[in-house]
């Protein structure tokens, strides 16, 4: 995921703070010195590093910390609302009354993946807001893009309007516009053309498109991976076109994901959507406060139980999240945890959701994890229920034999004892940082 470098080193920040009873000066800078050294490696914009570093700094100084957190985790607190306020607004825009008519212009580079987006956008609004879109093949200059949405909307059971005997993208508008009027479908989605470079002819090409379709959406795709270049691509469209929102695609890659933080600070256009993978379902609303959440190392629960309720059962994934946000965790805990996530799709993916589970989640691929969680599983099942239910009874003699009878090594009960630490205190901070902000979480 976009960002796993970031968020590794915030969390190292927050843990080479002393955790005395006063916060100080000293607190402060060292974590500010630590902070920028993050946000510039992970490719952040310069001015907005600065910015970032000058409201945490009069947040903290200006701001009553709570009393019964520690100074690294009310620091972590000021960091969180600096992060939402940056990514903002604090949750998306994207919710239509029910039978009302929405028009959304997809617009974009050539290679950022704007006609899958289109068709992934129509599948979650189908399913996940339960809409009834259209798309409209309006990239006339590709042939194939139009014989990929159509491919696309086939698969999703979406119509797409199209046609392969003219290049005048504004006639395909035209058309849909009026197919649309008359239609049971709510949502109207155009797939526009891209060029590898923004140019004169694009730009007036959009600009007709967006003046006959009257728009209530233009979103901009844009690649993850691109880097800086993403700022200055979205400042140009949206002179031109005044977008609404970014789509930002390729955000289950390794890139660092310092332009996204860096995007809706210089141009005030917010991401909205981030394409999760290739498949058409791997597709969601941003969030950034829990994007936050997830930099700063108290995962993304919320995310996770909206994924469970189409892959897990309902009350199992209630009970764990309650117990969660009630700061209990044992063994138990960690062996459901362990059998559910083989059912959520992509391990790493859904490991980086999990309070304290963010480094190993970088330490494996989705080839490994499979055997690792078996491993760990075993460890556990090796337990008795006492050993469960009370970390405190580990000796060395006990995990020797629980070492023994799961056929692992002692190092491998050592690492999976240091994870279920680190999660439990991950459990406790999340407690009581919800305690003082209910809607953190």
């Amino acid at each position: 995921m976009a960002f796993e470098t970031l968020a590794s080193k915030l969390n190292e920040s927050f843990r080479k703070l002393t955790k005395t009873d006063k916060i100080n000066e000293k607190h402060l800078d060292d974590l500010l010195k630590e902070v920028r050294f993050a946000l510039l490696d992970a490719d952040v914009n310069t001015q907005v590093v600065n910015q970032f570093l000058k409201d945490i700094q009069t947040s903290a100084l200006g701001q009553k910390i709570f009393s019964n957190l520690k100074p690294n985790e009310a620091l972590m607190k000021i960091v969180y609302d600096a992060l939402v306020d940056l990514l903002g607004p604090e949750s998306p825009e994207f919710d239509y009354p029910k039978g009302v008519k929405k028009i959304i212009l997809m617009v974009g580079l050539q290679g950022t993946g704007k006609t899958t987006s289109s068709a992934k956008l129509a599948h979650h609004l189908k399913n996940k807001m339960n809409r009834l879109p259209l798309l409209v093949a309006a990239d006339c200059a590709r042939p194939a893009a139009i014989e990929q949405l159509m491919v696309l909307g086939q698969s999703i059971e979406v119509k797409v309007i199209a046609d392969l005997t003219t290049k005048d993208a504004l006639v395909v508008v035209k058309q849909a516009l009026a197919t649309f009027k008359s239609s049971i479908e709510d949502t109207l989605i155009i797939d526009t053309a891209g060029r590898l470079h923004v140019d004169t002819e694009l730009m007036q090409e959009l600009v007709q498109i967006a003046a006959l379709a009257k728009p209530d959406e233009i979103l901009l795709t844009v690649d993850a991976m691109t880097g800086q270049d993403v700022i200055s691509v979205a400042e140009v469209f949206n002179q031109s076109l005044k977008l609404s929102g970014l789509v930002v695609t390729k955000f289950d890659s390794d890139a660092k994901g310092g332009a996204v933080l860096s995007v809706k600070a210089l141009t005030h256009v917010p991401v909205k959507f981030v394409g999760n993978g290739e498949k058409i379902e791997d597709y969601d609303l941003f969030y950034p406060d829990r994007m936050a959440n997830r930099l700063i190392g108290m995962g993304d629960l919320l995310s996770l139980a909206e994924q469970a309720q189409t892959k897990l059962d309902q009350d199992l994934a209630q009970k764990s999240m309650q117990r969660m946000m009630d700061g209990l965790f044992t063994f138990d805990d960690m062996l459901d945890q362990f059998n559910q996530l083989t059912k959520m799709g992509s391990l790493k993916a859904v490991m980086g959701m999990l309070p304290g589970m963010g480094q190993m989640a970088q330490q494996v691929n989705d080839e490994d994890s499979l055997k690792a969680i078996k491993r760990s599983k075993a460890i556990i099942q090796s337990m008795t229920q006492e050993e469960r239910e009370d970390a405190s009874l580990m000796r060395a003699s006990r995990k020797a034999r629980i070492a023994a009878g799961s056929g692992t090594t002692l190092s491998e009960v050592n690492k999976l004892m240091s994870q279920f630490e680190k999660s439990k205190e991950q459990m406790r901070l999340l407690k009581r940082l919800a305690k003082n902000n209910p809607n953190m979480f």
